[in-house]
């Protein structure tokens, strides 16, 4: 059996509290037979500790694991260092990891069965389908989730319930054609437009876990961002 690559994208900006667990729990996935993993993890120039510890782990597990370190000299945003990670991608797919802990890696098999079995070319995972479990956290987030969600489906004629969702795997040759822009958290819209217009392409959709935090424990995201989602749901549906 020829072997096939999982490449995990980790992006990350001071998650000094996060980061090392993140990777363990990533290194320590057991993927189904015939898929190896790539572990790419972007420093988007780090100002606590986080640069340190990536580069610690690089050097305690590069022996055995495929895994390589990109640095930003400034910080560019979570869309740039996503797309620093797709460019350096050699794998057949493709997920994004936040290294927060609020996604849970063993579910990589989950996301990849769609794809393998030959139905899909990208899968999202969705926090709002299925019977996994979910912190529970900010009512007018998961309010606001639905409504992005809605207005992007209203143009992609997709039927999502999680447009934003962190966990979306791709066919690496896909995601690699689409020339992305947006280098912060417009990223999600902006990925679901411009998979949308792809001729054939199939999307699918799988229930995920997901153990959310909150502000004090380092959340980053705010309502500027959804303003933010907003104008790029607009942009790549409309005028782009």
């Amino acid at each position: 059996m020829d072997m096939k690559k999982l490449s995990i994208i980790i992006p990350f900006y001071n998650e000094q509290a996060t980061l090392e667990a993140i990777f363990k729990k990533v290194i320590q996935v057991d993927m189904m037979t015939g898929i190896e993993k790539e572990i790419i993890m972007v420093d988007d120039a780090s100002t606590d500790k986080s640069g340190d510890i990536a580069k610690n782990l690089i050097a305690l597990h590069s022996s055995t694991q495929d895994i390589r370190l990109i640095v930003h000299e400034r910080n560019k945003g979570k869309g740039a260092a996503i797309h620093s990670g797709i460019n350096q991608a050699s794998g057949d797919y493709l997920i994004v990891q936040d290294a927060d802990l609020e996604y849970n890696p063993e579910e990589y098999n989950k996301l990849i069965i769609p794809i393998l079995k030959g139905n899909a070319d990208v899968v999202y995972g969705s926090r709002f389908v299925g019977g996994e479990p979910h912190r529970i956290l900010f009512f007018w987030h998961s309010i606001g989730n639905k409504i992005l969600t809605a207005l992007s489906n209203m143009f992609t004629n997709l039927n999502l319930t999680d447009m934003e969702t962190c966990y979306k795997m791709f066919r690496t040759d896909i995601i690699k054609k689409i020339k992305l822009k947006e280098n912060r958290f417009g990223f999600e819209p902006e990925v679901t437009a411009k998979i949308s217009k792809i001729p054939g392409v199939r999307i699918f959709e799988v229930g995920v876990s997901y153990y959310g935090r909150t502000y004090e424990e380092g959340k980053k995201i705010n309502w500027i961002d959804g303003l933010r989602a907003i104008y790029c749901i607009f942009k790549y549906n409309i005028f782009n």
